[in-house]
């Protein structure tokens, strides 16, 4: 049974990954709606881009208080929609909170006028609104990903209208709740959309921004709608294939904790999941053996019961996807050593956390996004022909260098094709640093102060004050 189907032209129905109950039973916005709502939102941002920063701020601030509030509804809404972990669920909450309480702490900086001072003129560089964002977001990180955008957006003066993926429409309603709870009307609107009405809302010239958080194709679509109808810009996080390289001096016991739960957390459905590994040959056999008990350690079942620790993947059809990776591996040689089936014992959309030995960096399973509880491994003699491998591929989301040598993972990180280089990390965000991306893994940045660039305009001042 679909997660999230429309059971006619007029409803959209959200389905538990889990046991196939229904979880919500919501309208789509008809066109009368949708107009109403976006004459409602151009007022709105009329009126709060003249709202002093300070008072964005609070503004903001009650909101996050509200969604703090109502955390634990919201966490196991997240849960019974798209099959997280409700252990996870809660902590992706919390990962929120902190997201959003830095870019309001880099917002002063971030927006202040740019002064460049100099006898007989006034010049200074604005950082103007650019009026209506349309964030479309995804199901994976239905909280984080969000907020990414919504935050830096308002602060800087624009409105939100927020189209949360078919997946998720719950979590979308918990962000509208929550501004509802302010006293500034209209400043984020969520909408439930068919594609349809996505297209023709992205096509509106009242649109200043589109951010797009989803697969390749759907940003290639996106970015075609938006050329065919007019010039703006647009913030696109798109897939990953991201690499790790286990050097022949890491710590292998911290590196195999690590990478596995990069590779299994939330069954693996993160953009900037480990999706490969390359292993110095002298560590590889022993990486292989301590992988595979990790990865027997996962406990599978309903995502709503505190010890489970990898729930169902939200698609149906993503076991199927994965099964196609595994076999494609092993035809080319791969030895599979666990998982690599889904779970006869269980409901749902399950697949089971699966190592594969020896890969083929040509298949399938290295080369196109998994997204799910995937770990292919395959060894390298030494430093360069690891950073040949983790170049090899049309994404470059982030990479992973596992070494105690700083020299190391900075000639290597000079090299990779990647928006964020680790050492001895992976699979993480930090709020105080770009994230964006390079090849197919998309264009713009959020986070830190940079993820404001794309969210305003600039504005140049020009006066002669001595005549």
């Amino acid at each position: 049974m679909s997660s999230a189907s429309a059971s006619s032209r007029s409803r959209l129905q959200v389905t538990s990954p889990f046991d196939g109950s229904l979880v919500a039973d919501v309208p789509y916005d008809t066109p009368d709606t949708i107009e109403t709502r976006l004459q409602a939102a151009q007022a709105a941002q009329t009126r709060w881009r003249r709202v002093p920063l300070p008072d964005r701020i609070r503004t903001v601030e009650a909101v996050l208080e509200h969604l703090s509030d109502a955390g634990d509804t919201i966490a196991r809404d997240v849960t019974r929609q798209m099959g997280k972990p409700i252990t996870q669920s809660r902590a992706e909450l919390h990962t929120l909170l902190d997201r959003a309480r830095q870019s309001i702490a880099d917002a002063p900086a971030a927006l202040a006028a740019d002064e460049l001072p100099r006898d007989g003129f006034v010049r200074r560089i604005e950082h103007e609104p650019l009026g209506i964002v349309f964030d479309i977001a995804a199901w994976n990180y239905p909280l984080v990903i969000p907020i990414n955008v919504i935050v830096p957006a308002l602060l800087a003066g624009n409105v939100v209208l927020l189209k949360h993926s078919a997946r998720t429409p719950l979590t979308g309603q918990a962000f509208a709740d929550a501004f509802s709870t302010t006293d500034v009307p209209d400043l984020l609107t969520h909408l439930i959309l068919s594609h349809e009405q996505t297209a023709r809302l992205i096509a509106d010239r009242r649109i200043g921004h589109v951010s797009f958080t989803g697969s390749v194709e759907g940003g290639q679509q996106i970015y075609r709608a938006l050329a065919a109808s007019r010039l703006i810009d647009i913030g696109l996080e798109l897939g990953g294939k991201d690499p790790a390289y286990v050097a022949a001096d890491a710590d292998l016991d911290f590196a195999v904790d690590n990478l596995v739960d990069g590779a299994c957390y939330n069954a693996g459905q993160s953009c900037c999941a480990v999706e490969r590994v390359y292993v110095h040959r002298d560590l590889y056999e022993a990486f292989l053996e301590r992988a595979a008990e990790r990865m027997a350690q996962y406990t599978l079942g309903d995502p709503l019961e505190e010890s489970t620790t990898l729930g169902p993947l939200a698609s149906p059809s993503a076991p199927a996807f994965l099964q196609q990776q595994v076999d494609d591996a092993v035809r080319r040689g791969a030895r599979l050593l666990t998982g690599g089936r889904t779970p006869d014992d269980l409901p749902g959309s399950f697949y089971l956390p699966t190592l594969l030995a020896d890969v083929d960096n040509q298949a399938d399973i290295m080369q196109q996004e998994s997204f799910g509880p995937l770990m292919p491994v395959c060894p390298v003699t030494d430093d360069d022909q690891a950073l040949a491998l983790m170049n090899d591929s049309v994404f470059g989301l982030t990479a992973s260098v596992w070494t105690r040598d700083v020299e190391r993972a900075e000639r290597m990180a000079r090299e990779l094709q990647a928006g964020t280089v680790f050492q001895n990390r992976c699979d993480y965000l930090d709020p105080q640093l770009p994230w964006t991306g390079w090849g197919d893994s998309g264009r713009g940045s959020t986070l830190s102060r940079y993820g404001f660039l794309h969210l305003t305009r600039r504005k140049s001042i020009h006066f002669r004050t001595q005549t």
